[in-house]
């Protein structure tokens, strides 16, 4: 036998670790014996992973950071300062250029934020209709599934089975049900033995209970009635709740289909100033009210606040004595707390012991001399104004800066010339009281206020009311350029001050001005302070127009006429600006201003059609006849053979009945602009003159020789064939023109319609088919293939159109109106309107199907808010005029109809459905916009 120990008994080799190759570091126990040792150290472990990695020919392990450093990993603590751990400039003083790199900093953020709002907001919209596109909710992913159930006839809902219970979980719990027994109360075998038995028991005013033939009838004929007695105290409990109602909504507005308006600021109030009665009281939450607000007084008995509201409660709950006992224990632990000294006050005023009040504004005052709101409290305990005046001076002998101690002083005084004294005093005593200063200014003479202006603006350089209220007062004594002359001071002043105003908030001070009748102190305002903060990369002239348009929103138009002016010195020519400022002065202004802007816009802008034409039509619409003609020769002069001005000049004359001259006129401008469109005017008019005239007919031929490919004048050479009744020619005309012009949806719905007349419905049919695959997804094509199969009587083919429809145009308001009021129940019509406004949202045609509706319903108001909310959605469709029109004749004022003819006038609508039928008419063209009007209520159904 060998001499060798085996494994287990030999000795550890030195630093031997177990489990080191695994990661193990070295520990000791109790039962280790001599010192512990200490196990190996990082670099130590280190050494021994990476030597054994080399013995097994791997690379060494990461775990504890063996492997090599890479290069470009950076040391960042050589980057730290030695001394200062927190940062190289925590020691450094922020003095003013600190500052000021702050604050250029931060309007540089601001700024950057500016310019990209715009685009970040319609990026986010986009995002989130691309969302909601992508993740529909589910009421809309079921949405054509919901409208297939409308088909499903009554026979197909009674036959859908139940839905079984597959677990068989009910059918074991009705079985374990059937097995289970109850004992019997006694109460039901006590009731089921005195059944149909009659007592004989004496009541207190000694009558019997008996009643003959076992009935439950009394003596004396009487019958105790549970549910007569229940429906009492239900209709006592309606009038109780009707009379809440009114009690809350008292003072408020409302609409019917609306929520109740209440005012956030009076709410509080209202329900603090109301008392119930003595039964009302709910004595319940009272005690618990008093136990909580007990213990917050004992808690914190300097609390003010909580003696304020105990005594509150208690005067709530009817306990006057009460009340004041508590608010008087609470100015004993609180005598420094002016609210509860305020609350005590009240407290004895409102119940009519002012004498008491007196007393205890006196103690108030005592304990805080220097409390302006417990001086004037005292002071409006007085009666007389003498002794309000007594208390007032006290009060200034304690609180001489109070700036509004000294205003309810100077408003007690009935002199002006002792109010003068009192300001004069008090701005020696507040120089920078702004309202101080104003108040005296107001109170002198022009000359003299000038004088306290000027101290005013000496005491307080940085306050900008001074220098407005200057600039007024020289507006209020005649003196206009010093009004821009002391503003353009005050400006410069400011900004040396640092002390100017945000753009914005000198647009509220112009508005402010222009409010209270100082036009020219806002205009002074506007032009110094508009382009204030804003830079010349800066949209300017966007920001300044929606600057303009808030200011007409708020009817301040002086405000908005300024904006306009200045803008117009900066951009001078720039058509969008004059016709903005154009606009304001034909709705808000004057006839001689607006040709005065008008001349001066054509001026600088003399290549812009549309001003001139403007200018024109102003003029001829004046009965300037003369003046308008004189106007459209500048304009051929600064734009030779402009179409828009030769049409404007064919529609003076025509207007004016001279005929020759303006076929004259066309007849020239054809050959000096022969634009495709003044060969349709030109046809146009030889139609208004005869529908199915030989020249007409002459120029349509010429017109397609030379634009062959224009839709309209295929159009119109079809319709004057269909007046002469020859109708072969009517349709080799459109059939040509929709081979020429395929994608002309009126073309295409022209020779639909004549196809119909001439009974070939599988004619019309195939064309509107053709016109689908030239024109895809077009609403009116598709609404016009619905009416072809319900005027010829085939509603299932009309529905099934309707659905390949609303797959097609989804968001179509034509094609939802169509569905609505043709292929609808009346009583599906509202369900309907709703989900169609859910699915095309801001269509005019889907409000006036709504106000229709609600017509019909007889819900005026309803029906006369959705006209208004369509027309000022698309002014242009005329069809909501008329249907608006329509309503007002039958349910309107005289001066609502007024009012609607002449906002329809001056929008002047040029699109719609019965509109544009009827405005187009030959016969129809020497009518206004007032007689169309009319002319289309008339016709509609």
């Amino acid at each position: 036998m060998s001499g060798r120990k085996d494994f287990l008994s030999q000795p550890a080799p030195e630093n031997y670790v177990a489990g080191l190759g695994r990661g193990a570091t070295g520990f000791t126990t109790r039962s280790d014996l001599g010192p512990a040792r200490e196990g190996p150290s990082e670099d130590q472990i280190k050494e021994a992973l990476a030597k054994r990695a080399a013995q097994l020919g791997n690379a060494p392990p990461t775990a504890y950071g063996v492997g090599k450093k890479k290069e470009e990993e950076a040391d960042d603590g050589r980057f730290e300062d030695a001394e200062n751990e927190e940062g190289l400039f925590a020691t450094g003083n922020y003095d003013r250029e600190d500052d000021e790199a702050d604050r250029i900093y931060q309007a540089v953020d601001e700024r950057m934020d500016r310019r990209r709002k715009a685009r970040r907001e319609a990026r986010e919209k986009a995002e989130q209709e691309t969302y909601e596109a992508n993740n529909p909710k589910i009421q809309q992913q079921f949405a054509d599934l919901k409208r297939a159930l409308g088909t499903v006839s009554d026979e197909d809902w009674a036959s859908i089975p139940e839905v079984g219970d597959l677990t068989g979980k009910n059918r074991r719990n009705k079985q374990n049900d059937r097995q289970r027994f109850y004992a019997v109360p006694d109460s039901v075998l006590a009731g089921a033995r005195d059944t149909g038995q009659l007592g004989t028991e004496i009541q207190d005013e000694g009558m019997a209970t008996e009643a003959p033939n076992g009935s439950a009838d009394q003596a004396d004929g009487t019958m105790t009635n549970f549910a007569d007695i229940g429906a009492a105290r239900n209709r006592v409990m309606q009038v109780r709740l009707d009379a809440a109602a009114q009690s809350q909504t008292a003072g408020t507005d409302s609409v019917a289909g609306t929520s109740t308006n209440i005012d956030p600021k009076g709410y509080l109030t209202s329900l603090g100033k109301s008392e119930l009665k003595a039964g009302e009281t709910n004595l319940g939450d009272i005690k618990r009210a008093r136990v909580l607000l007990e213990s917050v007084i004992k808690r914190n008995p300097r609390h003010g606040p909580g003696w304020i509201a105990a005594a509150r409660l208690e005067e709530y709950a009817g306990k006057v004595q009460a009340a004041q006992n508590v608010i008087r224990r609470g100015t004993e632990m609180c005598p420094k707390s002016e609210d509860v000294w305020v609350e005590a006050i009240g407290l004895s005023q409102r119940h009519g012991n002012n004498h008491n009040a007196k007393i205890l504004a006196a103690k108030a005052i005592e304990h805080n001399d220097r409390s302006v709101k417990l001086w004037i409290e005292a002071m409006k305990l007085e009666t007389v104004p003498t002794a309000m005046k007594r208390v007032l001076r006290k009060a200034l002998d304690h609180i001489p800066q109070s700036v509004a101690i000294w205003k309810e002083a100077v408003n007690l005084e009935e002199d002006p010339n002792d109010a003068k004294l009192l300001l004069a005093k008090a701005t020696e005593i507040i120089p920078l009281s702004v309202e101080l200063w104003l108040a005296l200014a107001r109170l002198e003479t022009p000359e003299q206020a000038q004088v306290v202006l000027n101290k005013a603006r000496k005491a307080v350089p940085a306050s900008y009311e001074i220098w407005i209220a200057a600039g007024r007062l020289q507006e209020q004594i005649g003196q206009t350029q010093m009004v821009f002359k002391v503003m353009e001071r005050g400006i410069k002043q400011l900004a040396r001050e640092s002390a100017m105003l945000k753009r914005e908030d000198w647009i509220t001070q112009a508005e402010i001005c222009d409010s209270e009748g100082a036009p020219i102190t806002c205009q002074a305002i506007i032009k110094e302070t508009l382009g204030w903060g804003l830079d010349e990369d800066d949209d300017r002239k966007q920001i300044w127009l929606d600057d303009a348009k808030a200011s007409i929103n708020r009817g301040r138009y002086e405000t908005a006429r300024a904006i306009y002016a200045y803008a117009i010195r900066v951009f001078y020519n720039r058509k969008s600006v004059w016709l903005a400022a154009a606009e304001l002065e034909r709705q808000h202004g004057t006839k001689q201003a607006l040709w005065d802007l008008l001349g001066e816009a054509v001026k600088s802008c003399p290549t812009s059609e549309v001003l001139w034409m403007q200018l024109a039509r102003e003029k001829w619409q004046a009965g300037e006849v003369d003046e308008a003609r004189r106007v459209l020769g500048m304009a051929f002069q600064q734009n030779p053979g402009n179409e828009d001005i030769w049409l404007a000049a064919v529609k003076l004359e025509a207007d004016n009945g001279e005929t020759e001259k303006a076929r004259a006129l066309l007849a020239e401008a054809r050959s000096e602009a022969g634009t495709d469109r003044v060969w349709i005017k030109s046809v146009a008019f030889e139609r208004q003159i005869q529908r199915d005239s030989d020249a007409a007919l002459t120029l349509v031929n010429e017109g397609l020789h030379v634009y062959p490919k224009a839709a309209k004048l295929w159009m119109m050479k079809g319709q004057i064939y269909e007046a002469r009744s020859a109708l072969p020619q009517a349709r080799e005309a459109f059939n040509t023109g929709t081979r020429a012009c395929p994608k002309s949806v009126a073309l295409w719905l022209l020779a639909s319609r004549l196809e119909e007349r001439m009974g070939v419905l599988v004619k019309a049919r195939s064309i509107l088919d053709r016109a689908r695959l030239a024109v895809p997804k077009d609403p009116e094509l598709w609404t016009e293939s619905v009416r072809l199969e319900y005027r010829a009587k085939n509603m299932p083919a009309a529905q099934q159109k309707m659905a390949q429809a609303l797959q097609e145009c989804p968001t179509s308001g034509l094609v939802w109106s169509e569905r609505i009021w043709h292929l609808e129940a009346r009583t599906q019509r509202k369900p309907r309107i709703l989900e169609a406004i859910q699915k095309a949202d801001n269509d005019p045609i889907l409000f006036v199907t709504a106000a229709r509706i609600f017509w019909g319903e007889r819900k005026l108001d309803k029906a006369a808010s959705w006209f208004q909310k369509a027309a000022i959605l698309d002014p242009d469709y005329g069809d909501t005029w008329a249907w608006w029109y329509k309503f007002l004749v039958q349910h309107g004022t005289e001066e609502k109809r007024a009012e609607v003819v002449a906002s329809c006038v001056a929008n002047e609508p040029r699109h719609g459905e019965h509109w544009a039928k009827v405005r187009k008419a030959p016969e129809n063209g020497g009518l206004g916009v007032e007689e169309i009007l009319k002319v289309v209520a008339k016709e509609l159904e």
